[in-house]
């Protein structure tokens, strides 16, 4: 018997569980992988960002319709609060130059590793290996574990089971077919911050792949993100993508392609672009003279040609203000999103019609859910973490209360 079954050692099941602990609650954070904070290890790899400096309406903003839903829990635990604690771990924190917050290290094991000897210190207790599997016709917790079928009875549930990106670290979604056995709405699950495929010729490729594109501005309707991308095998991905990654995905999947139009020299108008490209080329190959006279990239110049060949034109036909025209508004045609076992995070999950205001299932009382499993999405930059861990904390009170009550 527990007091709490927390389902999920992630940002969000894990700050849960430590909420419940400080209110008294006996806890144990149950997880199928063999060990904490898998994806939150990965998600640091490159450097762990934990959030974002920006003032909270804007940062709210990046939530999108679903900000409403998160307000109260992101002003509870907000940025700040989240610095705080990180420090109180022992991880200070610093801003960088895009406003994006990192710990001083850089790093998420180090930040991990203290998390979980306070949690220990704390009483919280943890099963790892088992994987969820449902309730039984008691409404007790079915585990499948490395020595059979467990059955957990508790007092209160917190699911905290991610989305469906990066299933080999633990978030594969199968939650999604359990709570809907229940009557819980489930949005569709859909990658979010992901790639997108393109049909780019063999020789563009072969030459470019893995080539990044900097400083950039893509834009598709009345939506423009200015920073960088990547060229992969199959299309392209990178921050600036992941940002309008909403966006692209409903075009393509509405439409089944979408036109992602690539500005090289978004600080230059085209009657500057028109004059620069005027001059004489002389025996410059046209590349060269390209790279020179409008400082483009290799790959840059390479992206222009691909759109000429689509157009059936040479590049080296286009005049001057052809030209111009064409380095702030390169077509990319998107074919497809890439597969949401390879997305970043995942968008859809339970919708907030579903939940209390405590971030309890009002089909089911005293199950709670935080974290990715809840219908948001927001772009990378600190705003995934933030909203789990947020999300987790409310969900951890909403526990207490529950429990004070019952």
């Amino acid at each position: 018997m527990t007091d709490v079954a927390v389902i999920g050692a992630g940002p969000a099941g894990l700050m849960a569980a430590e909420v419940q602990a400080q209110g008294g609650a006996r806890v144990t954070v149950y997880d199928a992988m063999p060990s904490a904070g898998r994806k939150f290890l990965m998600a640091g790899r490159g450097g762990l960002n934990l959030t974002h400096s920006e003032p909270l309406s804007e940062f709210m903003a990046r939530y999108r319709e679903a900000a409403p839903k998160l307000q109260a829990a992101i002003e509870a635990f907000s940025p700040e609060a989240l610095r705080a604690w990180s420090e109180a771990l022992g991880e200070p924190t610093f801003v960088g130059t895009s406003g994006r917050v990192f710990p001083k290290t850089f790093k998420a094991s180090p930040l991990l590793r203290a998390w979980l000897r306070r949690l220990d210190a704390s009483g919280v207790r943890f099963a790892f290996r088992h994987r969820w599997t449902g309730w039984n016709d008691e409404g007790r917790l079915v585990f499948r574990a490395p020595d059979g079928v467990a059955v957990v009875t508790a007092n209160a549930t917190v699911l905290a089971l991610g989305g469906a990106s990066w299933p080999r670290l633990g978030s594969d979604g199968s939650w999604a077919d359990i709570l809907a056995a229940k009557g819980v709405a489930i949005s569709k699950l859909r990658p979010a911050n992901s790639g997108f495929t393109v049909a780019w010729s063999d020789v563009f490729r072969d030459r470019f792949e893995g080539q990044p594109l900097k400083g950039v501005a893509l834009t598709i309707g009345a939506h423009t993100v200015r920073g960088e991308a990547m060229i992969t095998r199959s299309g392209i991905e990178g921050g600036a993508i992941y940002a309008l990654s909403a966006e692209l995905r409903e075009a393509v999947l509405s439409l089944g392609q979408a036109t992602l139009l690539i500005a090289l020299r978004p600080d230059l108008d085209a009657a500057a672009l028109t004059t620069r490209l005027s001059g004489t080329r002389g025996k410059q190959s046209l590349a060269n003279f390209l790279r020179k006279a409008a400082q483009l990239s290799p790959v840059g110049i390479g992206l222009m040609q691909e759109a000429a060949i689509v157009s059936g034109r040479q590049l080296a036909a286009f005049s001057p203000a052809e030209l111009a025209h064409l380095i702030n508004a390169i077509p990319v045609q998107l074919t497809g999103v890439a597969p949401i076992d390879r997305a970043i995070s995942t968008a859809g999950g339970i919708t907030f019609d579903e939940l209390d205001g405590s971030f309890m299932l009002r089909k089911l009382p005293g199950v709670f859910a935080a974290g990715e499993m809840l219908d948001w999405e927001a772009p990378t930059g600190g705003y995934l973490l933030q909203a789990s861990f947020a999300t987790g904390a409310a969900a951890g009170r909403g526990v207490l209360a529950w429990l004070a009550r019952s």
